[in-house]
């Protein structure tokens, strides 16, 4: 597996993790100290503020329903690593939000 798509991996994993100690760990992983994460409404700043931020959301991107239809949202992030390869900076774009 490249670097590229074990970092995806474990971006995606770590918003889906119910576990409160696993996902503290994963963020550590990830995050630098000082990282960040920015949405149009949202500075989350340092591991407490991204704990809270990944705790308080489940991280699940569907393009198209598996049984097809319209596509559900479309956005991307856009990270910035450090030199040790965590994330340094996380921005989340939405092109069109979620379908109610």
């Amino acid at each position: 597996m490249n670097k590229a798509t074990e970092l995806v991996d474990r971006y995606v994993a770590v918003w889906n993790e119910s576990d409160a100690d696993h996902r503290r760990k994963g963020i550590e992983q990830l995050w630098a100290e000082d990282g960040a994460h920015f949405t149009p409404s949202l500075e989350a700043r340092g591991y407490r503020a991204l704990e809270a931020r990944v705790a308080g959301v489940r991280f699940n991107w569907e393009m198209v329903p598996a049984t097809g239809g319209a596509v559900a949202a479309v956005g991307f992030e856009f990270l910035v690593l450090g030199d040790d390869g965590r994330i340094r900076l996380d921005y989340q774009f939405l092109d069109r939000p979620p379908s109610p």
